[in-house]
């Protein structure tokens, strides 16, 4: 009796039969770089809409000239010397704008050490000594909490807590530490290198935590057995294998933080100066092309960063 595949055969003689040699010859319709294209397309497609396009009318804008009511779409590098305006001249002193990029640097840098201080350790006692990973998966939800409230609500919820008749200062008067209510702790450095490290720090432990739990077990009781001590079994097998988790979560504050104006701006109470609040000023100004040129300016600086850590981790062969 014929079967379905032969009866199938006979009506329709060109007909490719499903045979083991035919599937092969299926499959190999689509090249397999097409379809590696075709999975990373929408990705693309997202990237190119909310970022590079974007950011090249960015920089055509930062090239344009403006006055005082308009945009004047003429090739001009007046966005960028007048933001530099003076620097020349008072060199080898720093001017206002180079010092508020250092300031804004060195809050970056000051906040992203704290981070990582505070998330190494963090994401070190989720992966070692918590064993049952149902905690280690409720602790790690148990640092989201912060994030289900808005950032700004986070913020003031610092200033009862620091102000000059906030819960702070009046414990410290009443037990005698202090006579008179410390001014430092609200709208100053130190209230926003605490806002940014509260806001900041889950971004950092993420990354580490993902990569600590990657570690085999076994390499750290290798290294006790060989007779390392704690800390150089942390330093020179913990830290290297947690180096990429370190990276991505380095490159996460930075990014954020050197952009940042709403948080310096209420915590800081108006006072601090940084490159974000260069680039706020230069909007409510109406003045865009300089705006735009200090964001490719921030831009800069921030990509040389993040190119010098990838330096230290491949980070595409870690992903």
């Amino acid at each position: 009796m014929d079967t379905s595949e032969d009866i199938l055969q006979q009506a329709s003689p060109d007909l490719v039969r499903g045979s083991e040699k035919a599937r092969p010859a299926k499959a190999a319709r689509l090249s397999p770089s097409f379809i590696s294209w075709l999975q990373a397309g929408p990705m693309m497609l997202v990237f190119l809409a909310f970022f590079l396009i974007p950011l090249v009318f960015v920089v055509i804008v930062s090239f344009w000239d403006y006055n005082e009511y308009q945009l004047l779409p003429a090739f001009s590098g007046r966005g960028y010397t007048d933001t530099f305006e003076g620097c020349i001249a008072q060199l080898p002193d720093l001017c206002t704008i180079g010092r508020t990029y250092v300031k804004t640097l060195k809050l970056c840098v000051t906040v992203w050490a704290i981070t990582l201080f505070i998330g190494f350790w963090v994401a070190y006692f989720l992966a070692f000594h918590v064993r049952s990973k149902t905690w280690q998966m409720g602790l790690s939800l148990l640092c989201t909490i912060p994030f289900w409230t808005s950032n700004v609500i986070r913020m003031i919820a610092w200033i009862p807590l620091l102000g000059r008749n906030g819960l702070v200062n009046s414990g410290l008067m009443k037990t005698g530490l202090v006579n008179q209510p410390l001014e430092w702790l609200l709208f100053s450095e130190f209230s926003v290198v605490l806002a940014l490290v509260h806001l900041f720090t889950f971004f950092m432990v993420v990354p580490i935590f993902n990569s600590m739990v990657r570690i085999d077990k076994s390499l750290i009781e290798a290294a006790y057995d060989a007779g390392a001590t704690g800390f150089q079994t942390l330093v020179n097998v913990i830290i290297p294998l947690a180096k990429p988790g370190i990276v991505i979560g380095s490159i996460f504050v930075i990014t954020i933080v050197m952009g940042d104006f709403i948080t310096i701006g209420v915590m800081g109470g108006q006072q601090i100066a940084s490159a974000g609040k260069i680039i706020e000023t230069r909007v409510n100004a109406l003045q865009f092309p300089a705006a735009a040129a200090n964001a490719v300016i921030l831009l800069i600086i921030t990509f040389l960063i993040i190119t010098m850590m990838s330096r230290i981790v491949d980070i595409k062969k870690e992903l």
